[in-house]
């Protein structure tokens, strides 16, 4: 499956099928935190269009209402997400890094994470594992 671009409004529908599973539209819109809540046609219109770009799936109906889940992984629309901002910043990294550290958003744990995966990544490359 090609990988989909998701809309704000998507991510965040998205976000209530990853942390709640199966979901009805209603429940999707109950999910939805404060007085700023899309309507309900307007989550709905979105679910048949992500349903039609195949992003979420009817897994099955109840009564007069269809219940829906996730097609897309969190962390397929993650990195889809991250690749899309690297690409505006011309596939440099060093802005959003800074940016991190700026904010006080990155930690060094954070960081020694980063250099272990890294160091992870290079051992399989010299192994010559994908």
């Amino acid at each position: 499956m090609t990988e989909r671009k998701l809309s704000k409004l998507e991510f965040q529908i998205m976000e209530t099928l990853w942390g709640r599973g199966e979901s009805s539209i209603r429940e999707i819109q109950e999910a939805f935190p404060g007085r700023r809540k899309p309507a309900y046609t307007t989550i709905q219109t979105t679910i048949y269009r992500m349903e039609a770009k195949q992003i979420v799936q009817r897994v099955r109906k109840v009564g007069n209402f269809h219940i829906f889940a996730a097609a897309v992984s969190r962390d397929s629309a993650q990195r889809r997400l991250i690749d899309d901002l690297l690409a505006l910043l011309g596939g440099r990294s060093q802005p959003v890094m800074a940016h991190l550290i700026e904010s006080g958003k990155l930690t060094l744990d954070d960081i020694k994470e980063a250099e272990q995966a890294l160091r992870n990544l290079e051992a399989q490359k010299k192994e010559g594992k994908p």
